[in-house]
């Protein structure tokens, strides 16, 4: 007996367009002898099938499981629908007959497959470099609008040749429906500039700049997301002209190489390590040096670590398949600036630091920089979240009213909330000039475009400076919700652990502000989504010279003999006394004395700073966090006694007073022990302290669940020590996987707790 035809409505939330998702369902629709069409639409995907019902639910069940590598699905709603007596299945045009709620891929890199074609001489796309089809390539970066079709990104100018039309149309080729196909013959192209931006009569820009990377120049890039600055790793004159003229100190700069085996010739990387590097999201992970690499050692001075990256873009593989163990690839900007993303924009802004432009027709709608990750724990953790993983939302575990979430001033990133999702931007940088805070309006705007947001608030910190503070006063139609940072640290923390009710937070970073007026920034809160209590903090001393202070380490270690030894502190025998000048350290303990520009901070980040002064490891940084980083990077391996702690009942929480570390690290320098040893009874006495503070705050509370955030959980022994010490004393604890701890994950605690003090009517 024939089975009777039923007909189902099917809508597809999640990454499902620009993934190969219907062409994939066509086929789905084929193995069962389904007929109907699937569709995009602003939300999604649409199906329209008809059939048995047992052929109808098998097809159902294999929808999740059997999806294309890029996609994800985040909702199948079915629904019973009147037969209309299709005869075929097909593919037909996007609707955009509902509220748009589709997800966006992320930019991700050339697959194993185009790759392959991209080498073989025979393929028609040989050496083709812009060469990509439904499983990699630009996404994010291209679009304009949604739903997902070519009108609507920057491939729109370049209208499809016959083949890549006839490759387009058949449901049957793999680049079905790439909104970016293209080939030699129809699509972009490379161009070589010359310094001055004036075209080279190069027939083969790839391989002019590749000679011109070999004589040590430096040529700009441009990419998915923006240009990099490019040199050759192992020329050492090279990489030190690119820094003087970037003005880029002292900073890592992160390196890309052709596969593992080159990568293995100057970094340790194990199977787990290249896996990441291999993922489509190809992001920057942080690899142990080898003892006898071979790179310059102006790439990543005072640290054991390299950068590393593989090629994401076709041009990559082109640039590096022969000539070099490696290139420097850093962002093309200059110091504190955005990424360049247009040809004119590179040329104008450039000029001066590159000696060619390796330049392509394709236009890049939002510029988007690499992403940095680094494994501790066993986990791949973010210190930069951009290109590969923007705007792949974070899940939330309730729905709040839709709200714009600002950031910070420093890393910034911005949040926009809908339904049970958050939408975190890529990496901005820090707004400190006008340049940044264009591109932060400029993603604002298009965050809310494509996906098509409308805040019922925006959410900014308490921080009346901060250019993401004052974007607010400029949304006068908009209620403004102020959150405290170090209280959007851990919500920010808990939004992606999915955690509800109260918690012990500790927030550890260099500045925020505080609601008292000073720089907070070495806090233990009692935190819930939308309020919170200090139980604890380091206690408050001056920074002389205020922000002058984070860039002059040497001034902290002052503040803090000070506060430890009083006047006497000038007659202590150490190496860092003998270097100071007395004169400056007078003046700097008047300024402290009188309160004159020397504002009080409890910040954990400028306790690493003083130590690493009073060891004589930094008494100046050239950029943000140097110090701790250079602090945790001498650390000895073997375990040793933490210095005295304690704290004290305050009228604004318990208060941890650092003068006893402070006194023990002088005790240890007196005596002669080495700056490794100091630097890990300093970890173990932050260790120590803070498990025992948390297990007395339990006794008070019964709180069990502790949440890591703040930028001091960038340092790997920290996370781990304390995470495996507070597990051993009965505390669940919960750091950062999906966001970065430092303050690029500021704007997704701002969203929650926004949203949630808006549910509360607060």
């Amino acid at each position: 007996m024939t089975e009777t035809i039923a007909a189902k409505q099917i809508r597809v939330k999640g990454i499902v367009q620009g993934v190969g998702f219907r062409p994939y369902v066509y086929q789905l629709a084929g193995r069962f002898k389904l007929c109907g069409h699937v569709a995009n639409t602003a939300a999604g995907v649409r199906i329209h099938v008809e059939g048995p019902q047992t052929d109808i639910a098998a097809f159902l069940a294999s929808i999740p499981a059997e999806a294309p590598p890029l996609a994800q699905i985040t909702d199948v709603d079915t629904m019973d629908a009147p037969t209309e007596g299709f005869h075929r299945f097909d593919i037909i045009a996007s609707r955009d007959d509902s509220a748009k709620s589709a997800l966006i891929s992320p930019d991700v890199a050339i697959c194993d497959d185009c790759l392959q074609e991209m080498l073989s001489p025979r393929d028609r796309r040989f050496r083709y470099p812009f060469i990509n089809c439904t499983n990699c390539g630009p996404r994010y970066t291209i679009i304009d609008d949604i739903p997902y079709d070519r009108p609507q990104t920057s491939m729109a100018s370049f209208p499809m040749c016959a083949l890549c039309q006839a490759e387009y149309d058949d449901p049957e080729n793999r680049r079905f429906h790439a909104q970016p196909n293209a080939c030699p013959v129809c699509g972009p192209h490379v161009q070589l500039l010359d310094g001055s931006g004036q075209a080279s009569d190069t027939k083969d820009p790839i391989g002019t700049a590749v000679g011109l990377l070999k004589q040590g120049r430096i040529v700009a890039i441009k990419g998915l997301g923006g240009f990099h600055l490019a040199v050759d790793a192992e020329n050492e004159p090279a990489v030190a002209r690119l820094r003087q003229r970037k003005h880029r100190e002292e900073k890592p700069l992160a390196v890309m190489a052709y596969d593992g085996d080159r990568i293995r010739r100057f970094a340790h990387l194990d199977d787990e390590e290249m896996a990441v590097l291999a993922s489509p999201q190809r992001p920057i992970l942080l690899l142990a040096k080898r003892s006898d690499q071979a790179l310059a050692p102006s790439v990543a001075p005072h640290n054991r670590y390299f950068g590393v990256m593989l090629p994401y873009a076709p041009l990559h593989y082109l640039l590096l398949e022969k000539a070099f163990a490696a290139l420097v690839m850093t962002s093309a900007n200059l110091s504190e600036e955005p990424i360049a993303i247009s040809n004119h924009e590179a040329v104008e802004r450039l000029a001066g630091i590159a000696d060619a432009f390796l330049v392509h027709n394709r236009d890049i709608y939002l510029r988007c920089d690499d992403s940095i990750v680094r494994k501790t724990a066993g986990v791949t953790r973010f210190i930069r979240r951009a290109r590969g993983y923007v705007p792949t939302p974070v899940f939330l575990n309730h729905t709040p009213p839709p709200v714009l979430a600002c950031g910070a001033a420093l890393k910034n990133t911005v949040c926009l909330t809908k339904e049970d999702r958050a939408f975190i931007s890529q990496h901005i940088g820090d707004l400190e000039n006008l340049a940044t805070y264009g591109a932060f309006r400029d993603t604002i705007a298009h965050l809310q475009r494509i996906l098509a947001i409308t805040p019922q608030a925006i959410a900014c910190d308490l921080h009346p400076d901060y250019l993401s503070t004052r974007y607010t006063t400029e949304q006068s139609d908009l209620p403004v919700i102020q959150v405290q940072h170090h209280h959007a640290h851990i919500v920010s923390a808990m939004a992606e652990n999915h955690l509800d009710g109260r918690v012990i937070g500790l927030a550890f970073d260099g500045t925020g502000y505080g609601p008292d007026g000073t720089i907070w920034g070495g806090e233990v809160l009692l935190a819930e989504n939308n309020r919170y209590e200090r139980a604890a903090f380091l206690e408050p001393l001056p920074m002389p010279g205020g922000t002058a202070a984070i860039k002059a380490p040497w001034r902290m270690a002052i503040s803090y003999l000070y506060q430890a030894f009083g006047e006497s502190f000038r007659d202590l025998d150490t190496p860092f006394m003998a270097s100071v000048d007395l004169k400056e350290a007078d003046i700097l303990v008047a300024m402290m004395q009188q309160r004159l520009n020397a504002p009080l901070t409890s910040s954990m980040g400028r306790l690493f700073d003083g130590i690493a002064a009073l060891i004589g490891l930094r008494s100046s940084v050239a950029f943000e966090g140097q110090a701790a980083m250079e602090l945790e990077m001498i650390a000895a391996p073997e375990a040793a006694a933490p210095y005295d702690f304690s704290w004290q009942a305050s009228d604004h929480g318990l208060r941890i007073p650092t003068a006893p570390i402070i006194q023990g690290v002088v005790t240890d320098i007196q005596h002669g022990l080495s700056n490794a040893h100091i630097s890990r009874r300093f970890h173990t006495t932050l260790i120590h302290l803070l498990t025992d503070l948390c297990s007395y705050l339990h006794r008070q509370t019964e709180l069990d669940r502790v949440v890591l955030s703040g930028g001091t959980f960038q340092n790997a022994i920290l996370l781990e020590e304390l995470s495996r010490s507070l597990a051993k004393n009965g505390f669940a604890v919960y750091a950062h996987r999906l966001v970065p701890p430092n303050d690029g994950g500021i704007s997704l605690g701002q969203a929650v707790a926004a949203g949630a003090m808006l549910a509360d009517g607060a």
